[in-house]
């Protein structure tokens, strides 16, 4: 992309890499740059708390707001209760109501952390679709806003053919949802000026639609764009550990766990990673990004400091370190723990964390070491270890971990 931006928004989505695609970069660019954009990015409540595969477009937000334009976060209460097929290979479980209006109270914590609510020009604005969405009549939809709507031109979206392509069944709930989500942007436009929606790539064929439909209807110009849908060097999904999703809020994840994730980054994602999550100036992102061997550990411990400042506070951030330096360099007993060094051959694609406990020298059997974290006796990285069955590969051991059995036996386990 050659294209030149003049607004401060677009030249910092360009510079750190937000940016994957937009429907029209010079009209965008110059709506940015007349006057305060509102925008906004979906967010369906499926989960009591959102994860680090949302921090990328919570920080487009956020920077958004820096440079002078106003963000909507829309909760999807609606759209919920359809669920989104974007290449999904199967149906989403439905949720009740109360489990929607739950797990919206759970995401919404964590908003106010990055953007600032008010009644500003500039202020986020924190809104739900089921205002407008629940109150449809369905033969006025049908004839308002589903006549806009080509079934061959939906057919051909990526997300509707791959599929289509694999013959998995696609419902005919599901496959309403590009439509009220183009009707989201419709509303937002209407009701509130939005000129801008934002989501991950995988979003584009929605986002198309609800541009085309405020076109027809409404017969204004819109926006959209994305961001590219990360996945880290080694080519997993950005925001899955080995102990599953890295959420956002502290009851789910505590601080130092976050801290954690974003410290075991691996070097090659690390310039990359300061860039998108962090708010450091581009030449100290470079500068840490391209660290060599062991001098890249401060640029991470950066890393992990200033994501985890932004979402817990830097009290917190600084507790996160002190508590891995007491663990790792220190031992957190105050003497070196006795480390199991394991090759990358014998580790092979994963071993199971009871025969590293065993191993390790903290059972004596695997059926010992089963016991020990079925009765709440095992920790993982001081936190508690309840999968047996958890494998732990070499991306695991990218820095060393501490196992425990009860109070006083601990052992590091690294890879050799």
């Amino acid at each position: 992309m050659t294209y030149h931006p003049k607004s401060d928004f677009m030249s910092v989505m360009m510079e750190r890499g937000f940016l994957a695609d937009c429907t029209d970069y010079q009209g965008l660019d110059d709506a940015l740059s007349r006057g305060v954009v509102t925008t906004y990015i979906g967010y369906d409540a499926t989960a009591k708390s959102l994860h680090v595969g949302h921090l990328l477009n919570i920080m487009m937000l956020r920077w958004l707001q820096k440079t002078g334009h106003q963000p909507i976060t829309l909760m999807g209460g609606g759209t919920t209760k359809v669920g989104d097929p974007s290449f999904r290979a199967d149906e989403r479980p439905l949720l009740t109501a109360d489990q929607i209006d739950a797990n919206i109270a759970g995401m919404q914590q964590v908003f106010a952390k990055y953007l600032t609510y008010g009644d500003g020009p500039t202020d986020a604005l924190m809104l739900n679709n089921a205002e407008w969405l629940d109150q449809l009549n369905y033969l006025d939809f049908l004839r308002d806003i589903g006549r806009h709507f080509s079934v061959n031109r939906m057919l051909a979206f990526e997300s509707v053919k791959s599929r289509l392509d694999r013959e998995q069944s696609l419902s005919f709930l599901e496959f309403n949802y590009m439509i009220l989500q183009a009707y989201d942007f419709l509303e937002l436009n209407r009701r509130y000026g939005c000129l801008l929606q934002m989501g991950g790539s995988d979003q584009w064929g929605n986002i198309i639609n609800g541009i085309d439909l405020t076109r027809r209807v409404l017969d204004h110009e819109i926006y959209g764009l994305t961001s590219p849908l990360l996945t880290t060097s080694d080519g997993r999904k950005m925001g899955k550990s080995a102990g599953g999703a890295v959420w956002l809020n502290a009851d789910m994840l505590s601080p130092y766990e976050f801290w954690q994730f974003w410290r075991n980054t691996t070097d090659a994602d690390t310039g990359r990673f300061l860039k998108l999550y962090t708010e450091l100036p581009l030449d100290e992102c470079n500068r840490l990004g391209a660290l060599q061997g062991s001098d890249i550990n401060a640029a991470k411990i950066i890393l992990a400091n200033e994501v985890t400042a932004l979402l817990h506070g830097a009290e917190a951030a600084t507790t996160a370190e002190a508590t891995a330096r007491e663990v790792f360099e220190k031992g957190g007993v105050g003497d070196d723990l006795p480390t199991l060094t394991l090759g990358a051959a014998e580790l092979g694609d994963g071993m199971s964390i009871a025969q590293i406990i065993v191993r390790a020298g903290l059972a004596a059997t695997g059926k010992e070491a089963k016991r020990l974290i079925a009765e709440n006796g095992a920790r993982l990285n001081d936190e508690p270890l309840t999968d047996a069955g958890l494998m732990v590969d070499a991306t695991m051991l990218a820095q060393p971990i501490k196992l425990s059995a009860g109070k006083k036996r601990h052992a590091l386990v690294q890879l050799g």
